[in-house]
């Protein structure tokens, strides 16, 4: 998960280990792209507006390296035509915040339910 808000990323590592799914935590798409993701991660969540490279530049560059992983954008800064971007994009789900913490769980289990196969 990619988040640069403390907060947000502390309460959605909470919600997502509490329902069982084991996290790593990221303030920047650069901290991800600088370690491996591997074969463990089943579902990547990460929020539009980042310090340096974009939600929407991190699933890019995900998608380059082959990496299909179902990626969730977040966001507070929503705007017209950005949820088609995203998905055009490949992104699984686009959740604008605030939203529910069951909202959130219900996507990851249906992102990772349909998430493409190797």
């Amino acid at each position: 998960m990619v988040e640069d808000d403390d907060s947000m990323r502390k309460a959605i590592e909470r919600l997502l280990e509490a329902a069982g799914y084991g996290c790593a935590a990221y303030v920047t798409a650069e901290l991800l792209l600088a370690e491996c993701v591997g074969d463990q991660s089943v579902c990547l969540i990460s929020d539009l507006k980042l310090p340096g490279m974009s939600g929407l530049d991190l699933l890019a560059a995900l998608r380059a390296k082959g990496i299909s992983l179902p990626f969730i954008l977040i966001t507070g800064h929503d705007a017209p035509g950005l949820r088609q971007q995203a998905f055009r994009s490949g992104a699984a789900a686009y959740l604008p915040k605030p939203f529910r913490g069951t909202v959130l769980l219900e996507t990851v289990k249906a992102a990772i339910e349909h998430r493409p196969q190797p």
